[in-house]
């Protein structure tokens, strides 16, 4: 057998590779570019899609040329994914910066401390009772969906697999979910118009228009954490003998708890801003009332955002401004909330 001789032979596994920074110097040409159309007159948008352009092509290209068809492709798809991160966020940024803006001006103590009761013209008041209108009606709606919610996504997953209660239920809030808010409004409406009187328009009435909207995120959230649990902690409990009741109190719903709060507070995130049902069914009520039971209006943040921009004057513009940032301020609350509950309930995976 002859022995081959490949001390000479050179096996490169490497290839050229573009140098550090590249990307900051397309990003440099990209700009300059986009400066160029600027000044010839293709306006900001112009400029802006004309350098993202630049930059989506020339980075791949150069990356193609010095490297490989892989690491070309690689570079697109990030540019492209960073790309559309940005389309998202544009839009949100925006409208973060306008409410801030035009309603940091306004928010004064004298604002959320009053009502607008007995107000005309350009005299003092605030939204004190709107916003404890919101407090209330959607502590109501809470109430109501949260422990119905639960509980029947805890039927769906843990007792009625495939059964027929089950599919027709989870058809049920599938309707629900498609809803429009102005219909569960009329419909607390007119229950209350059967049950109390004609022209019944109380807190407890929007709390009632709030939960029916609320329960079908709260139901599908719930699920979907539910199934995230295996089956395997489950069969371990039941092989131990614990009841399947103690099972789901003990074992499921902790371990899924984190994943539920995020739930009910994006419900309520998804309701605590709703005003058609509200305006049908708590009404309008420039004075304080926290009685939510009681036989008259109950005023909400977003019914005083759409009252006051009614008005068409620049205090009613001025004050739906800082009506929207109060509102905006109090989901980011809840959300903060949710995640720290989360956090503090979460099962512990360290050993």
């Amino acid at each position: 057998m002859s022995n081959i001789d490949l001390s000479n032979e050179e096996t490169t596994l490497s290839h050229a590779t573009l140098p550090r920074g590249a990307q900051w110097l397309v990003g440099v040409a990209a700009i300059a570019l986009g400066g160029l159309a600027l000044v010839l007159g293709m306006g900001i948008v112009g400029a802006v899609v004309i350098g993202v352009l630049a930059f989506l092509i020339g980075y791949p290209l150069w990356a193609l040329l010095v490297e490989n068809r892989r690491s070309a492709t690689d570079k697109l798809i990030t540019g492209l994914v960073w790309t559309a991160f940005g389309i998202a966020v544009i839009p949100l940024i925006w409208l973060v910066y306008m409410v801030v803006a035009r309603g940091a001006s306004v928010i004064s103590p004298e604002f959320l401390t009053y009502s607008m009761r007995s107000v005309t013209g350009d005299e003092q008041g605030g939204l004190y009772h709107a916003l404890m209108g919101t407090l209330i009606v959607t502590g109501i709606a809470a109430l109501i969906s949260i422990p119905i919610g639960i509980m029947t996504a805890i039927y769906l997953i843990e007792y009625g697999k495939g059964n027929r209660l089950a599919k027709a239920i989870t058809f049920l809030v599938d309707v629900m979910t498609g809803i429009p808010s102005i219909v569960a409004g009329l419909f607390a409406f007119a229950l209350f118009t059967l049950l109390v009187g004609p022209g019944t328009r109380f807190g407890f009435g929007g709390g009632v228009a709030l939960s029916l909207l609320m329960i079908p995120t709260v139901v599908r959230s719930t699920e979907e954490m539910l199934k995230l649990v295996p089956d395997d902690l489950r069969e371990a409990a039941y092989a131990l003998g614990v009841p399947k009741w103690r099972t789901i109190t003990r074992m499921v719903l902790p371990t899924a708890i984190g994943g539920i709060v995020t739930g009910v507070v994006l419900a309520i995130s998804r309701v605590i801003g709703e005003t058609a049902p509200l305006l049908v069914a708590s009404g309008f009520n420039p004075n304080m009332n926290s009685n939510a039971f009681d036989d008259s209006p109950m005023m909400t943040v977003p019914v005083f955002i759409f009252t006051q921009l009614s008005e068409a004057t620049a205090k009613g513009v001025s004050y739906a401004w800082g009506g929207a940032l109060v509102l905006f301020v109090l989901v980011m609350v809840l959300n903060l909330i949710a995640r720290i509950v989360g956090t503090i309930f979460a099962p512990k995976t360290g050993r």
